[in-house]
């Protein structure tokens, strides 16, 4: 999801709700501790030079139990972002805590924002000598109805 369109849906928002892939919520009291333009220059394994710049919302859990961000104050967060810190339409990335900060794409369900997780991948695997992945078949499990019988016809 990219900036303009979490404006779009929180413009009709009554409340802003974040749940994982994997439907737990994201507790309601949660904070928007940062948003900001995260920028990595970084050289791959086939030796590519490369850029990304993305929008990041860290989001955070505190004591503060009653604590809501309604959608009015998220878009203010955001426009003030774009302001101030020049943010373009980028694609969002969000940081919540699990075992570790973890990162995640954004997604709207038409309810609530859902956190994608996101996975490591080789770059440049046509330059790597990863080879492409075969179909692993447990052979004591394949099935034998169909097997050639002599006298099948089917060799």
């Amino acid at each position: 999801m990219k900036i303009e369109q979490i404006k779009k849906h929180l413009s009709t928002a009554e409340t802003v709700n974040f749940e994982l892939q994997n439907g737990t919520i994201v507790p309601e009291h949660f904070h928007v501790t940062e948003l900001g333009v995260v920028t990595k220059h970084f050289i791959d394994c086939g030796g590519i030079i490369r850029f990304e710049k993305v929008a990041n919302f860290q989001l955070w859990n505190a004591n503060d139990f009653e604590h809501r961000l309604k959608p009015t104050k998220l878009l203010n967060i955001i426009k003030l972002s774009e302001e101030k810190l020049g943010m373009e339409d980028l694609e969002i990335e969000v940081e919540y805590q699990a075992e570790t900060i973890g990162k995640y794409d954004l997604e709207f369900n038409g309810k609530n924002f859902v956190l994608i997780s996101k996975q490591t991948a080789c770059l440049a695997d046509d330059s790597c000598g990863i080879p492409q992945e075969k179909l692993k078949v447990n052979l004591a499990e394949a099935s034998t109805q169909n097997a050639c019988k002599p006298g099948g016809n089917c060799c």
